[in-house]
């Protein structure tokens, strides 16, 4: 990170913070944004964590959940925030539109910005960057922010509590994007007194009833396995949301099952939204399905996992996501993981 002694000296004051993630918050947003916060307000920061949307109820236990701002809801509080900060923290996210709204009201504002994030491309927009895309998650550059600002004393419980579910939630319980580094890390927090069962827990086994009947109901009823490209997909229709009332993060994980078969290199998940149809991509070894999600879905992301959308409808969408498959098939057949 380049100029980090002048940041360092802007935090050296108590200032108005604001800190942001992208619409649709994940464990990695609210990980990371809740560690820097507990962190920024040891420094005698007043600091505010903004979001454009609701975020899943399973990372509600986290210390300072309940203190987020959701623009969708508090559209209003949000505005004044944005408008009174001195500093506005952008994570996990490399673009202002993928904060939607919020990112209308930060771009032409005066004050100081920072990007902390690990997806590819940043558009240049902050006056501070922190990037790495060989990075797990934004948790771990927080985590390394805090280490550039000589300040690693200050991570405390609630500070390794957030930051270790953002990577725990990133990696996929340590599966992707790992390395010693993350390793070492980890280690790191839990030597803090994290609780590695206790997260684990919160995190991936609070479902309800409504969630199993659903993974049953989309293995059973709403899979396609493509054995001749070693993929399989999986859909969702506006009645599957009405009918079991799916709600934010309660897709969660779900494309993530089908990687579980021994021969499938690339998984999909095509849902309805309102207005759009989304595609989430995942993908084993070196195939990258982060082309994909840029070249014909709109979208971006990270080798082993990117996201895109089309407004096309959900039939339209399936077809063409199958008419690009021999384009990849030799990379796909060639996977060996």
């Amino acid at each position: 990170m380049e100029n980090i002694k002048d940041l360092k000296s802007l935090l050296s004051v108590p200032k108005d913070i604001v800190l942001t993630s992208h619409r649709n918050p994940d464990g990695d947003a609210i990980g990371s944004t809740l560690g820097l916060r507990h962190y920024l307000e040891q420094l005698g920061h007043t600091v505010k964590v903004a979001v454009p949307s609701d975020f899943p109820g399973f990372l509600g236990w986290m210390p300072g959940s309940q203190d987020i701002l959701i623009y969708d809801i508090d559209k209003e509080d949000v505005k004044q925030a944005l408008e009174k900060a001195d500093i506005i923290f952008c994570m996990d996210f490399n673009s202002l539109d993928r904060i939607d709204k919020m990112g209308e009201i930060i771009e032409p504002l005066k004050c100081v910005k920072v990007l902390i994030d690990h997806h590819l491309y940043p558009e240049p927009f902050a006056d501070y960057v922190l990037h790495d895309t060989t990075a797990s998650s934004t948790s771990e550059l927080v985590h390394d922010f805090i280490r550039l600002l000589e300040d690693t004393e200050k991570i405390d419980l609630n500070v390794a509590e957030c930051l270790y579910t953002g990577i725990l939630t990133d990696t996929g319980s340590f599966k992707y994007s790992t390395s010693p580094k993350v390793f070492r890390m980890v280690g790191d927090l839990l030597e803090l007194g994290v609780d590695d069962n206790r997260i684990q827990n919160y995190v991936f086994n609070s479902l309800e009833e409504k969630h199993l009947r659903l993974m049953g109901h989309v293995l059973n009823n709403r899979m396609e396995v493509l054995h001749e490209y070693r993929t399989a997909i999986i859909c969702l229709t506006k009645k599957d949301y009405e009918y079991y009332n799916i709600q934010r993060g309660d897709t969660e994980g779900l494309v993530n099952q089908l990687l579980q078969m021994r021969d499938i290199v690339m998984a999909v998940f095509i849902h309805e939204q309102p207005t759009i149809t989304k595609i989430s991509l995942r993908s084993k070894g070196e195939f990258s399905v982060q082309e994909i999600a840029k070249k014909h879905f709109r979208g971006g992301g990270h080798k082993n996992a990117s996201g895109g959308y089309s407004f096309i409808g959900l039939r339209p969408t399936v077809s063409k996501f199958k008419s690009i498959l021999p384009e990849y098939k030799e990379a796909l057949l060639n996977n060996d993981f």
